[in-house]
């Protein structure tokens, strides 16, 4: 399943917001040094659905704040 992301990164909260058709608004306490908003975002997305985080990739955007991810 192919999943719709914009990452809100260095926020106070860290959540999600749904809009439907797989698109969603994060919400990130981490910043986007290191990679660490990244997987800070594979982490609360496998939380979410329920799968590990190695079953989670980011297909497109992995530097910016639009991300398209792939969950198998």
């Amino acid at each position: 399943m192919k999943v719709q992301v914009k990452v809100k990164p260095n926020s106070n909260k860290q959540a999600i917001v749904d809009f439907g058709n797989y698109r969603y608004l994060i919400y990130l306490t981490s910043p986007v040094e290191d990679n660490q908003a990244n997987i800070e975002l594979i982490n609360l997305l496998s939380k979410h659905f329920g799968i590990a985080p190695k079953n989670i990739k980011i297909t497109f955007g992995a530097t910016g704040r639009d991300k398209i991810l792939e969950l198998t």
